[in-house]
This record gives structure tokens, sequence and C-alpha cells, in this order.
């Protein structure tokens, strides 16, 4: 199952560190496994929320999701959106967008491309702080059964009671983190954040109406047949999400893997500026990585298994959101937002082991009591 999940994203790696070769020598080389090495540290937490997100979804829409998904997650957002924001911010054309990252100005220079894509970082980090900081919010805000760290779960989720709770909190972070940006950036920040709240909400909002959970979509189009038939050769995949459900699912998780994807591509500028050699490694690399591992936890089934893996990925995602916030007035090391993120993701799979060992150990107490 490991060779078959991860064989190609081995190949591709491979394949990816060759192109970055011949292209500028064994420093584009070192810089392109350096980039791909840091985008797999910073989205473990990604992999964890994306496969629970997944699983609901039956294995032709997972396959978009390795598919057409990767080819959004390397293309859009490693490769467009940098020239986007820089475009917007410049007032340029998309060639002569693409000119100016092919100069390979540095960070410090004033007018180049990495120079202007920093400078729009407090509002990349608005946005993509806000949004997931309301998703960090509402896990954490919503009753459920079992918790990680108890002590402070179940207060959050006594304040979830309160509602529109997580948008309160949401935005009076934001107007903090407006506060304290350089002057003449205040409205864009704040402006940004409110975009990114108002994207999560409508992404959710959508996800509701056409029943993301998979339970109440009956549409029988040609691609829901097509999905269905592939479910149901599977008792793993009864019940999964088809149609418009599993269409929304999809979305769903294109916003999300954008979100987390933004102190990637901002911190990779301050490695490098050449856009290649950050395709290749965030995107070739880094990107395909973790859709490998996505798919991998889903097809083992590893976060039923683990059932704390996902308390550890949404604690993540929330130091992610803070850490976005305080980069607007503030630098922060990509190195201490990928080890936060690990950490959090080891921690909850120890404490998982450990309840799992506990669970058995009460289970075979009762057995043996029974059989007396």
């Amino acid at each position: 199952m490991f060779f078959k999940t991860f064989g190609w994203s081995f190949a591709i790696t491979g394949v990816a560190l060759v192109v970055a070769f011949l292209y500028g020598g064994v420093q584009a080389l070192i810089v392109c496994a350096i980039l791909g090495v840091l985008e797999i540290s910073l989205s473990f937490d990604n992999a964890v929320v994306n496969a629970r997100i997944l699983e609901k979804m039956s294995r032709f829409w997972q396959t978009i999701f390795l598919t057409v998904g990767i080819l959004i997650a390397v293309l859009g957002m490693r490769i467009a959106f940098p020239l986007l924001i820089v475009g917007v911010t410049a007032n340029l054309n998309p060639v002569e967008a693409i000119q100016l990252a092919l100069e390979k100005g540095d960070i410090h220079t004033a007018g180049s491309y990495a120079y202007l894509l920093h400078d729009a970082h407090p509002q990349i980090a608005a946005f993509g702080g806000v949004f997931l900081l309301m998703l960090f919010l509402d896990f954490m805000f919503e009753e459920r059964e079992i918790h990680w760290l108890g002590f402070i779960e179940k207060p959050l989720a006594f304040i979830g009671r309160l509602h529109g709770a997580s948008m309160a909190i949401a935005l009076a972070v934001l107007v903090v983190s407006a506060a304290m940006v350089r002057p003449g950036k205040e409205i864009d920040v704040l402006i940004a954040g409110i975009l990114g709240m108002v994207t999560y909400l409508l992404v959710n909002g959508l996800g509701e109406l056409f029943d993301v959970d998979g339970d109440g979509d009956t549409d029988s189009d040609d691609t829901d047949i097509e999905a269905t038939a592939i479910s149901k050769k599977s008792n793993k995949g009864v019940g999964k999400a088809v149609g418009k459900a599993a269409f929304m699912l999809f979305l769903y998780l294109e916003v999300i893997d954008a979100s987390f994807s933004f102190d990637g591509v901002i911190g990779a500028f301050a490695i490098t500026s050449d856009p290649i050699v950050i395709a290749l490694g965030l995107g070739l690399i880094g990107a395909i990585f973790v859709r490998s591992l996505t798919v991998f936890l889903v097809r083992e089934g590893t976060l039923d298994e683990y059932r704390y893996l996902d308390h550890g990925a949404h604690w993540a995602i929330g130091a992610l959101s803070v850490i976005l916030l305080l980069t607007i007035s503030i630098e922060v090391s990509e190195i201490i937002t990928g080890v936060i993120g690990v950490v959090f993701i080891g921690a909850a799979f120890i404490s998982s082991i450990i309840r799992n060992k506990r669970s058995n150990h009460e289970t075979a107490d009762k057995v043996d009591q029974f059989s007396n």
C-alpha cells in the first residue's frame, strides 16, 4: 500500500530534482530539495484535515482530487497565484508579471518580483490567517464526545454554544492584527481578513446547502452514476458523497489547501526568488507528497485508528493561523511554523497510541472478568 501510494511521488520527486539540476546546477537542486522538505513539514496538518474530508468522498472523487486537484495546487497556487498578486500589486499584465518573475530579482530590491510579493504579504496573511482561524474555532466550538486536550477543549466547546462566537473572535483578532501593521496597510489588511472570513462562510454554507456529509444527495447524472458504481466496488465506498455533494467537498478541499499554501509560497521567496525552482520544490515535490499522504491516511483508515490526529491537526491549524496573523507585523521563521505543526501532530499520534493501548487493556480485563 505504501509504495502503491507514494511510488509515483518519489518518481516525480526524482524528475523534479533532475530538472532543477539541469536548470540551475547543484545549487538549484539543493534549494529545490529544501523547498520540498519545507512544504511537506508545513503540511502534515493539511494532509490530516484533507484526509478527514476526502474519506467522505467516493474513490472516483478521490482520484479527481489527486489529478485535477494537483494541477490546481501546482499551477494555481504555486505559479499563478504569486503572478496574480504581483500583477495586481504592480499593475502589470500577465506577460509583464511573468517577465518580471524570470528576472529573479532579490527580495530586498525594490520593484523585483520577490519584493512585490513580500510587500503584499500582510494582505495574504490576513486572508489565510482569518480563514484558518475560523476553521480551527469551528472545530473546537463543536460539541464532541472525544477530547484530546480536555482542559482547553471542553471550555472552548462551552463557549461555542454562543451563536456566532467564532466570527466574533476572528473579527476581534483581525482588528488587533490590523492595528499592528505598518502605517498605510491597515485598510488593506482589514479588507483581506474580511474576505477570508466571507470565503470561509461561503464555502461552509454551500457545503451545508449541498449536504457535504453525503447523506442526502440523490442526484443521478452520469458523473453520479459512475461515482456510485465505483463506490460500490468496495464496502468502504458505501455512503460516500457523490454528485453535487462531492463537488462541493472538492471545492472545499481546494480552498483549504490554498489557505495552507500561503505561508509556504511566501516563505519560499526568503530562500530563493527563482519561480521555476519554487514551482519544482513546492509544487512537484511538496504538493504531490502531501496529496499522497492524504490518500494514504484515507485508504489505511489512520484517522479512525488514531482518534486524536484530528485534534492535533486542528491545533496545528490554530497555531498556523496565529503565526500568519503575527507575520503581518513581525517576521516569523517558516522553520518555527513547520516544527509547531509536526509537534502537535506527533503529540496527538503518541496520545492516540496510548489511548488505544489503554482501551485494549480495558477490553481484555472485561473479557477476563466475563470468562471467570
